[in-house]
């Protein structure tokens, strides 16, 4: 559909164009008024040509055909999944609806984990501007081979796009594989935070920290348990003593336990 719209847009434009030149060179005028074989009728379609072309073009773009659809671009329906943290956002300075749309620098982990910079495109709405901050972190499709630009997942498919999170977690030491099986068959549960200890010792970028919690189970009860976990950076203003989170545990062993904090925390 983009490119029948861009053909028949450019067809219209070389068209009329076209006629308009064949009609001022051809067209018979008196002596001393040669101008006016230029002026007439014929300027019509060229004017509006050169105005519809450009708005073909940008409504038309992936952006904004995502946008309309809800969908990705048929390129990166079926491209793989990765993970995309946001390094910086500017606006195109184009709009939909009173929507702008951004371009939105990238790091990208791939499903290999390898890691390259890219960017989006994508028309995002005004309330969700400021949630685009630095260290955001997005699902994203690309094409290997041509990492230079990629699209925000729009397949809807959760699950996939939780797997590449895990994946890019499991890499970077943020969890481990025992710990995606206890958050998830285990327990949920609410947990206060009752002391907090920062060793010192990073891993991957990420500090170590002792958290001791006091656990509510779902019948009432408590327990408390003092877990060591690699938590990003960004995560770790949500462990601080006093502390509401949510965790996952396993009924028989409650040591083991994991946080359930959310990604752009």
């Amino acid at each position: 559909m983009k490119k029948l719209i861009r053909i028949a847009a450019l067809l219209f434009l070389f068209g009329s164009i076209g006629h308009y030149l064949w009609q001022g060179f051809t067209r018979p005028v008196d002596e001393g008024l040669e101008f006016l074989a230029w002026v007439g009728p014929q300027m019509i379609a060229p004017i509006i040509a050169l105005t519809v072309t450009p708005i073909a073009f940008a409504f038309t773009g992936d952006s904004v055909m995502a946008a309309l659809s809800g969908r990705n671009s048929a390129a990166f329906r079926n491209a793989l999944v990765g993970v995309g943290t946001v390094t910086a956002t500017r606006p195109t300075g184009m709009t939909l609806n009173d929507q702008p749309e951004l371009r939105i620098d990238l790091m990208v982990e791939g499903a290999d984990g390898g890691v390259f910079p890219s960017y989006a495109r994508a028309v995002v709405p005004m309330t969700d501007v400021a949630m685009l901050k630095p260290g955001t972190v997005l699902p994203v499709r690309y094409l290997p081979g041509r990492t230079d630009r990629v699209e925000l997942d729009r397949s809807g498919d959760f699950a996939q796009a939780q797997g590449a999170l895990n994946e890019a977690m499991i890499r970077q030491g943020v969890t481990t594989r025992e710990n995606l099986e206890i958050a998830q068959r285990g327990v949920a549960a609410q947990a206060v935070v009752r002391s907090l200890e920062v060793p010192g010792e990073i891993r991957n970028g990420n500090p170590r920290l002792v958290v001791g919690l006091g656990v509510t189970r779902p019948d009432g009860s408590t327990f408390t348990v003092e877990v060591v976990k690699y938590l990003p950076p960004r995560a770790v203003q949500q462990v601080q003593v006093g502390r509401v989170v949510s965790v996952h545990y396993l009924p028989e062993n409650e040591s083991a336990l994991v946080f359930a904090l959310p990604a752009n925390s």
